[in-house]
This record gives structure tokens, sequence and C-alpha cells, in this order.
């Protein structure tokens, strides 16, 4: 399944179903098939996925760190490879950028068949 994400303020934003979920759980949404974010919603959503990256890039951080101390070859290859997928940073960007140009134009954000 995917996530399509529509606005009158923006283009379409589609994502794959795990991405679509974890953002619409982060910003308080229940992630079935069809919803809506009202405007008053969104500066809200903006900060929870604001927080969430910050959490995620601190977690990162500290299993650097921890790998390097211990100077364990295995560790540091978990930790490499877990900053090898695309980072909950990259994957808000675009979101927070349509939830921002809609909330401008006082525009409901919504997902959908």
């Amino acid at each position: 399944m995917l996530y399509k994400f529509k606005s009158k303020a923006t283009g379409d934003l589609i994502m794959l179903e795990p991405q679509g979920r974890q953002i619409l759980k982060l910003i308080g949404k229940e992630p079935g098939p069809q919803g809506i974010i009202l405007p008053t919603e969104m500066l809200p959503a903006i900060t929870a996925l604001q927080e969430a990256v910050v959490r995620e890039e601190a977690t990162l951080q500290a299993a650097r760190e921890a790998a390097q101390a211990a100077d364990d070859a295995q560790a540091k290859q978990s930790v490499a490879d877990a900053q090898k997928g695309i980072s909950l940073k990259q994957r808000v960007v675009p979101f927070i950028d349509m939830l921002r140009r809609a909330h401008a134009e006082d525009k409901d954000v919504v997902w959908g068949a």
C-alpha cells in the first residue's frame, strides 16, 4: 500500500506504507486508509516530527560514541548499517514542507484513495 498525501496548496506526496504509517503515528494520527490533517493541527505536527528527528539523531550519535569507546568492530558495523538507510530526517523534510505550505494557505492535507 502507498500513502498519497494531497493538498490544494502543494503537489502530491507519495510514501510507502511503513514510512507513511511511521510519520502519521509520530504526529498522532491513526494510520488508516484515509484521513485529514487540519491547518490547526499542522504546527503541532511539525513540532512532533522535528522532535522525533532530534531523538533519532541523538540515538545514532550515542550508538556511534559507544561503538568508538568499545572499539568493537561488530558494534561499529551495526552503527554503519543503521546509517546506510534513509534517515527519518530525510523522510520528513518533504512532509514538513507540505505541512508548512498548506498551513500558510489554510488548506487541509488529506490521504486516501
